[in-house]
């Protein structure tokens, strides 16, 4: 119950049903508050309990200061969890353990159980192994049970022993899109009250919901599951960045252009730990469609949210997609009682402004390994020819032309070549070079969720097939919808057949490539790029493009709109200017050009306008969260506590509480730390985090070669997420990891200095030997540490490798929380300084004196450190609120939740 100190409780009747509501207008100064701090405003008069969250913080709220920097902090409770399962399933493992953990401490284990809906979407498991083939559907699902089998068993356990947690079974879409279309509320009905829709997520793309409204973002799996046990997301009230969208887009322009562009702009203004909101005319003017595609690149440019006011066209999805009469009634009366409601003209107080005239947008692509970094389409082949150096060997002879552009990449004068014959299964022979696009892939919840851009993928397909064209044979193609939606209106349409023809046949309902699995390149095609060093290129509609992530084999990825996407695995190259050159001949021999099959936007309009509606998303998410006779018949334990299997090597119980007592440890100083990695900017969680597919030679292949695991079925480390030990030797690994104290060598290695002359190790077994030796180490990194997606791995992998401390120069919001979730100190160097300026190799020993501060009940803002070498610094600390002080002191946030929760 709320204290109610502002006299805000409320009832709004809407129809026959009554609700309890918290009236916003009740404090002073809301009426000129943003969008997104209105909804936070709600959350604290709702959940006001007097200690934790008080009139004084409401207050503050009420009387927010636009342009302060951010200093109050305030206890925000989410309405509910949503999470994917490579994050989820060690949710539920962790979950497990702590039932135990409770009994062991004398609890009861039935207190830890999720206190608000939690709801898990399956959808990163399934590898597009199988492509290019009508049935490759069928056997890469097939596939996937076959890997995953244990895990599955283990969610289905879950969803059985755990109170308000739902899993959605594989092959149903992805979570992000199944969460706009289906899970998400916009307005919350709980106990008779109504409230906005809130949400964290355990994936940073959990803000494309904001599209809907709905205010929520990615958080690590361990902050997850501390909202799931009813703990507050403590943050500071943060800046509002007011997006001002004015315009239209122009004819033959995406939706991600649109969102290509703003990611270039927001990154450049700078927008980290802020909120984004969108507002103006051109609000109006965004679809649905649109508006969640840009919600869903919030990571790409940094924020913590990107969200839209609640409007007409916020009600015309929830009836297309069949949310009941109830709901959006209720979506719309409670929005403009609340004064959540869109008003065009309106120009609320924001911290700062961008603005953005949509008719300005251009065709655009990003590459070749950040999204951030947009390039025009008509400049792309001269983009690559400059990026592609930095990928070829510097004596590699340049400009050699040995094949027509009609049947091979084409070379150009100065652009590095190295043209290698390649013969496939059929006998067939073809050219490959630098710049081959091998793969192609419509994939990601970032634009399947998008019928406009899906539909136009289809179009250019269609208009290909009739001109005679098709993928060159070297791009392997994959489809891969976030909901089953998409093919029902690709099959009404009649497009499949073309999208087939093409080579876009369905893989799955899943991440697929976005994510890296975009499974094997074809045997062929991956021997000659490894023994040539090709520096070959996949083209994406994902959100990511960051290196070593999407394939092992390919050094160059692009974004691009899933119409591009098409027309890049017909042009087969990056080489190819396809705004200019001929995409190949017709059965006439003529040239084909991107503008002869590239669909007008009222062809696309008609076709969604008569293949989609609201039957469709009522047939698929009917019974979704039953599954197919395949879920349903696998065998599952019982019992509120899991008996683990000690053979598994998908599932183990983590070793985070072993030894815990009620009562915390006295923080300590760290003295003669050494460093595992000195890494430079941009590191980003796929550097740091298992991804991707296990190798033979790494310590985890190893690991699973010696528990009898055949080489085949390693599967991936995603999908292994649920075993620390597989996920430990798996941290720092990444094939595109630069550690700057093992020079000349690239993926997980450092050099060990408990060993004499120091040898250069893979950074597992170095650990392993340190923490022997009881030395602690630290992770001295540069700009922007731990940007990209939500993995909770990064944080808990470096803290099981005895990790005590991270020095950047700045960090991501998510893995600096996550950091300290799991007892590891961030610390940033001071204002201009970096491990360079400072004369670090990485070679000293490091000790930090100020830390036992924190036992005192505050936190130091800097903290002395020291090495052997004489360098001496104030490290900034980067624990920014009293909540993750306490989670610091405990050890780390699961066991601070853990103590709480047993002693209520």
């Amino acid at each position: 119950m709320s204290a109610n100190s502002f006299d805000a409780r409320s009832t709004l009747r809407v129809g026959d049903e009554s609700y309890e509501i918290f009236k916003l207008d009740k404090v002073e100064g809301s009426a000129r508050l943003p969008y997104s701090l209105k909804v936070l405003l709600e959350n604290l008069l709702r959940t006001e309990d007097g200690a934790n969250i008080t009139a004084d913080h409401i207050r503050a709220l009420g009387g927010w200061d636009s342009q302060a920097q951010p200093s109050q902090e305030i206890q925000f409770t989410p309405a509910r969890v949503i999470m994917q399962d490579f994050t989820g399933v060690p949710c539920v493992v962790d979950l497990a353990t702590m039932r135990e953990a409770v009994k062991e401490l004398g609890g009861d284990p039935a207190k830890i159980n999720p206190l608000a809906p939690a709801e898990l979407v399956i959808d990163h498991s399934v590898i597009a192994d199988k492509f290019g083939t009508n049935d490759a559907f069928a056997q890469n699902v097939e596939l996937e049970y076959g890997r995953n089998k244990e895990r599955y068993q283990f969610l289905r356990w879950g969803q059985t022993a755990f109170d308000e947690f739902k899993v959605v079974p594989p092959g149903t879409g992805i979570v992000h899109q199944v969460n706009i279309e289906h899970l998400a509320r916009t307005v919350m009905v709980r106990g008779g009250q109504a409230y906005p829709d809130t949400l964290v997520g355990t994936d940073s793309h959990t803000t494309m919901v904001n599209g809907l409204g709905v205010l929520g973002w990615g958080v690590g799996g361990i902050e997850a599951e501390a909202a799931m046990l009813g703990q507050p997301v403590s943050m500071l009230i943060p800046r509002v960045v007011g997006f001002k969208l004015t315009g239209e887009l122009p004819a033959g322009t995406t939706a991600t252009d649109l969102v290509l562009t703003i990611t270039e702009m927001l990154r450049k203004h700078g927008v980290v730990g802020k909120f984004v909101e969108f507002y103006g005319e051109g609000v109006a003017a965004t679809s649905l469609a649109n508006r969640a595609t840009i919600g869903n690149m919030s990571p790409e440019f940094g924020s913590t949210a990107a969200i839209f006011p609640i409007d007409d066209e916020t009600l015309k999805y929830l009836r297309l997609t069949g949310r009941d009469a109830q709901q959006v009634a209720l979506v719309e009366a409670y929005a403009k009682e609340q004064g959540l409601w869109l008003d065009p003209a309106a120009e609320p107080d924001f911290s700062e402004k961008l603005e953005l005239d949509l008719s300005t947008v251009v065709p655009s692509i990003a590459g070749p390994k950040r999204p951030q970094d947009r390039i025009v389409l008509a400049n792309a082949k001269a983009q690559f020819a400059q990026d592609v150096r930095n990928y070829v060997s510097d004596d590699e002879e340049a400009g050699k032309e040995s094949f027509p552009a009609s049947d091979s990449p084409a070379a150009s004068n100065g652009v590095p070549s190295n043209p290698v014959t390649v013969t496939a299964p059929d006998g067939t022979s073809y050219e490959l070079d630098h710049g081959a696009v091998t793969v192609a892939a419509i994939t990601s919840c970032t634009n399947t969720s998008n019928p406009y851009v899906m539909v136009a993928a289809a179009l250019v397909a269609k208009k290909a097939v009739e001109k005679g064209l098709t993928r060159k044979p070297w791009v392997k193609t994959t489809l891969a919808p976030g909901s089953k939606v998409v093919t029902d209106y690709f099959d009404k349409a009649g497009l499949t057949p073309y999208l087939d023809k093409v080579g876009f046949n369905l893989v799955g309902y899943g991440c697929t490539t976005c994510i890296g699995n975009s499974g094997p390149l074809p045997e062929e095609v991956s021997k000659a790029v490894n023994e040539h060093d090709l520096a070959v290129t996949s083209v994406l509609s994902g959100n990511r493009n960051f290196e070593g992530r999407i394939n092992p084999d390919v050094k160059m990825n692009y974004l691009a709109s899933p119409p591009l996407v098409v027309a890049y695995a017909i042009a087969g190259s990056m080489k190819v200017d396809i705004t200019k050159d001929a995409l190949g001949t017709d059965q006439d021999g003529k040239p084909v050009y991107l503008a002869d099959i590239w669909p007008t936007e009222a062809e696309v309009n008609d076709v969604v306008a008569n293949s989609i509606g609201e039957d469709m998303f009522n047939k698929s998410y009917q019974d979704v969260f039953a599954g197919d006779a395949q879920w349903q018949a696998l065998s599952i334990p019982t019992g509120n506590t899991f008996e683990w299997d000690s053979e598994s090597t998908y599932v183990r119980k983590p070793p985070y509480f072993e030894g815990m007592t009620m009562e915390t440890t006295p923080v300590e100083d760290i003295t003669g730390g050494r460093v595992l990695a000195k890494l430079g900017d941009s590191v980003t969680t796929d550097h740091i985090s298992p991804a991707g597919a296990i190798k033979a030679d790494t310590p985890a292949g190893k690991y699973l070669t010696e528990h009898g695991i055949d080489r085949r079925d390693f599967n991936s480390y995603g999908s292994r997420r649920g075993n620390h030990e597989v996920m430990i030797r798996g941290t720092f690994a990444n094939i595109r990891l630069r550690n700057q104290i093992a020079p000349g060598t690239e993926g997980g290695f450092t050099r060990d200095f408990t060993q004499a002359d120091a040898p250069v190790s893979f950074i597992y077994d170095a650990s392993q030997n340190y923490q022997a030796a009881g030395t602690p180490l630290v992770i001295l990194a540069g700009k922007e540490y731990g940007s990209g997606s939500s993995r909770d791995w990064a944080a808990k992998g470096t803290a099981l490798l005895g990790v005590k401390a991270v020095i950047a120069e700045s960090y991501e919001r998510i893995h600096r929380s996550n950091l300290i979730g799991m007892g590891v100190l961030p610390l940033q160097f001071p204002e201009g300084a970096t491990a360079q300026s400072l004369g670090l190799t990485g070679e000293e020993a490091f000790s930090f004196t100020g830390v036992t501060e924190l036992n005192n009940g505050t936190t130091p803002r800097t903290v002395k450190v020291t090495t052997d070498t004489g360098v001496e610094f104030d490290g900034v600390v980067r624990i920014d609120t009293p909540g993750e002080a306490d989670y610091y002191r405990n050890g780390g946030i699961l066991q601070y939740v853990l103590r709480s929760l047993i002693r209520k």
